[in-house]
């Protein structure tokens, strides 16, 4: 057990919120905020509907979560070396058994979400919520974890991207099109680059563990350029959507989020200590977060 996680008491409620990683939960909260946004843009939006999606979506990832933790505790990415923040199973903080109880109690909540939304929406929700699990128990587990072999930022990409945002605009209005695809976009970029600088600090001790996320692969350039073209992508696709006039004008506010990148790309370009990585994982969250948040309240005005 690390010094820093001695004073912490086994099966505490502290533990458990450090077992859920709540920093975290707003790469899962970010999606519905602008899937919400771009329904009541369009459309309409229903209240109800929202915080079900939100709750469900918290739900996945605190699941994703602590089947992540059990996960790379079992194969050993997550040993004494780890430089990122502790991971309960690893510390003896939670058994494996407990860690998998609250990871099936987070699964079975969303699964209950899911399946009031297929009664109000239909078996198209039914479908991604499904494949949504399956993926948030799979990034790390199973016989071929898609997180160890190179295709982690691309189901990220997918899922906490993609299918996040889209999803929640069809609980809402039932529907999918072009316009709720291209703004998912830079949503999923923001969330990827998160993954990328957990992969970046990471990177020594995942090769060590044959944990092969494409920072591994192709070296840490390959990931630093990877971080900044997401970062450009997400920018650039808001400023393209309100050209051809597919967000309004007032959705530009979304560029206030901007300055918020400057001190993690600092840290991802220049500085490989645990503390600064850390650092820049968090302001990479607040990027997502504040991005997220700001287009919406351009959509909602």
């Amino acid at each position: 057990m690390s010094a820093s996680s001695k004073n912490l008491k086994h099966g505490s409620f502290r533990v458990w919120m450090m077992a859920a990683r709540i920093p975290t939960l707003p790469a899962a909260i970010a999606p519905v905020i602008v899937g919400t946004a771009m329904a009541h843009y369009m459309y309409s939006f229903d209240l109800v509907i929202t915080v079900l999606a939100m709750f469900g979506a918290i739900t996945i990832q605190i699941g994703a979560n602590m089947a992540n933790d059990f996960s790379d505790f079992r194969k050993g990415a997550d040993n004494a070396e780890r430089i990122g923040p502790i991971r309960v199973t690893q510390q003896g903080l939670l058994s494996e058994k407990e860690i998998l109880v609250g990871a099936s109690i987070s699964f079975g909540v969303s699964t209950l979400i899911g399946l009031y939304f297929f009664y109000i929406v239909g078996w198209p929700i039914l479908v991604i919520g499904a494949l949504s699990l399956l993926a948030a128990v799979t990034y790390t587990g199973g016989p071929w974890p898609f997180g160890y072999n190179g295709l982690g930022d691309l189901f990220v990409f997918i899922f906490f991207g993609l299918i996040a945002v889209c999803a929640t605009f069809y609980v809402q209005v039932q529907t999918i099109n072009i316009e709720i695809l291209l703004l998912s976009i830079p949503i999923a970029c923001l969330v990827t680059a998160i993954l990328i600088v957990n992969n970046i600090r990471d990177i020594e001790t995942d090769r060590r563990s044959k944990k092969y996320t494409l920072a591994v692969y192709f070296g840490l350039t390959f990931a630093k350029c990877e971080y900044i073209v997401l970062l450009v992508v997400a920018y650039i696709t808001p400023l393209v959507l309100i050209f051809f006039g597919i967000l309004p004008l007032l959705t530009l506010i979304f560029f206030l989020s901007f300055p918020l990148c400057i001190k993690p790309v600092i840290a991802v370009l220049y500085r490989q200590d645990g503390p600064s990585l850390n650092s820049a994982l968090k302001g990479t969250a607040l990027v997502h977060l504040s991005f997220a948040i700001l287009i919406s309240v351009g959509l909602f005005w």
